[in-house]
């Protein structure tokens, strides 16, 4: 199979890929979830890189057989070397394929006719055979030597990221304006009690001295409860980071842009994350999950598994909530997966490394982030946070910055606009799973 043609079946399969992965989460009427996601934009990723190359190796064929039409009017065994010699770039192939000719015995003895080093349009010329095989060997018929450049595999690998799930957890929603108000209950008194039927209706009477009126005892009375609300305002944020580049690298490397961009949305993307859960609330900051005034806590009971299903009781108990997730450093999602039964048997609490699968903790999915602090794993009904997006991430080029414009520099700048606020923080609750 020729690389062209192997090429061309790798990228197929990326966006094929791509495609699926789309396909199934339209199918099912939902979003992408992160692994989803980061799968999509990897194969993605993958298909523009494999493009790049099928250009450049399209374009190496055809000089490649230029050169070979060059070396069959040559003659002698100038074509099997071109062919043999696979590791040379096609363009200097055909270059040093001219020089050798040029500089040729045979060549030089036809040329000595025309002293003036001018060949007229009716003139015949022609050259005895040309030997080129130590042009394409390098001295050695069995290395292409100097002319050997290397093989740009278009292979990009960056330091890695890590995976991003809160915003599939939270609810996320548009806003068109600068502050968003929202209104929360901060108690509930439920007085409701049967109630016998009123068999009066005499007014409440009066007590023979100051005081309060009182009740017909057969006036059939309902009990009061109360209810007490606050309402809430949360400012729309910015998060931006810049990179500066030239203009000739975004010019003359048609991925960099592209990675410039991604990567300024992936560290957008990962502050914004952080911010949600432990954002202090000062200055710029969002006021993440973890410092919202209200939220429940679970101190460290006996062991992991006690403490974390006492903190489930006090989820539903006085959240009133069904947890949806835990939100679990990588660190004790470990010791989850690899906590073992009391015994001589040694067994896994959970599945094992055997039949690893979605994880959940007493019922409820385990979702690992380093957004959360190692031993203190956040359980909660992550509907009850909310993002508005003012302005989604939008990345930007200019050469306005400083002296950018004279100096061939651009600045590439990535930034979004986000107001985040917890709607009930009962719903969540810390647990030290740890003494």
């Amino acid at each position: 199979m020729s690389k062209l043609k192997m090429l061309q079946d790798t990228a197929r399969a990326a966006v094929k890929t791509a495609r699926e992965i789309a396909q199934k989460a339209a199918d099912e009427s939902r979003s992408l979830t992160g692994e989803e996601l980061a799968d999509y934009t990897t194969a993605m990723a993958k298909s523009k890189d494999f493009l790049e190359q099928i250009k450049t190796a399209k374009a190496d064929a055809a000089i490649l057989d230029d050169a070979k039409a060059l070396a069959a009017e040559i003659g002698g065994d100038a074509g099997d070397l071109l062919e043999a010699q696979k590791g040379a770039s096609p363009v200097q192939r055909m270059k040093n394929l001219g020089l050798e000719v040029v500089n040729s015995a045979q060549f030089k003895d036809a040329m000595a006719a025309f002293p003036d080093g001018r060949v007229g349009d009716k003139a015949k010329f022609s050259t005895a055979p040309i030997s080129v095989k130590g042009l394409f060997v390098g001295g050695d018929q069995t290395s292409a030597g100097a002319f050997v450049t290397p093989e740009q595999s278009g292979i990009l690998e960056m330091l890695g990221r890590r995976p991003l799930t809160i915003r599939d957890l939270i609810s996320v929603r548009r806003t068109g304006s600068d502050a968003i108000e929202y209104v929360r209950q901060v108690s509930h008194t439920n007085a409701a009690a049967p109630v016998a039927e009123a068999t009066s209706a005499d007014r409440p009477t009066a007590p023979e001295g100051a005081g309060a009126l009182i009740n017909n005892p057969n006036g059939g009375y309902r009990p009061q409860g109360s209810w007490a609300f606050e309402r809430k305002v949360t400012n729309v944020k910015t998060i931006a980071e810049w990179v500066p580049a030239t203009k000739r690298a975004l010019s003359d490397v048609a991925q960099l842009e592209g990675m410039i961009n991604d990567e300024l949305r992936a560290d957008i993307a990962e502050t914004e994350e952080l911010q949600i859960f432990s954002g202090n609330g000062t200055g710029d900051n969002l006021t993440g999950i973890l410092n919202v005034s209200g939220l429940q806590s679970q101190a460290f009971d006996t062991d992991f598994f006690t403490t974390t299903r006492k903190a489930q009781t006090k989820a539903r108990t006085v959240g009133k909530v069904i947890p949806n997730a835990w939100g679990m450093h990588p660190e004790d999602v470990e010791y989850l997966d690899l906590a073992r039964e009391n015994g001589a048997t040694g067994k896994f609490h959970g599945a094992g490394p055997f039949a690893m699968g979605p994880r959940t903790l007493w019922g409820t999915p385990v979702i690992e982030t380093e957004g959360v602090t190692s031993g203190v794993p956040l359980l909660g009904d992550y509907s009850k946070a909310v993002l508005w997006d003012r302005e989604q991430t939008t990345v930007s080029v200019s050469d306005s910055h400083e002296d950018f414009f004279v100096r061939g520099l651009v600045a590439v700048s990535a930034e979004e606009r986000v107001a985040f606020g917890v709607t009930r923080p009962s719903a969540f609750v810390k647990a030290a799973v740890r003494a």
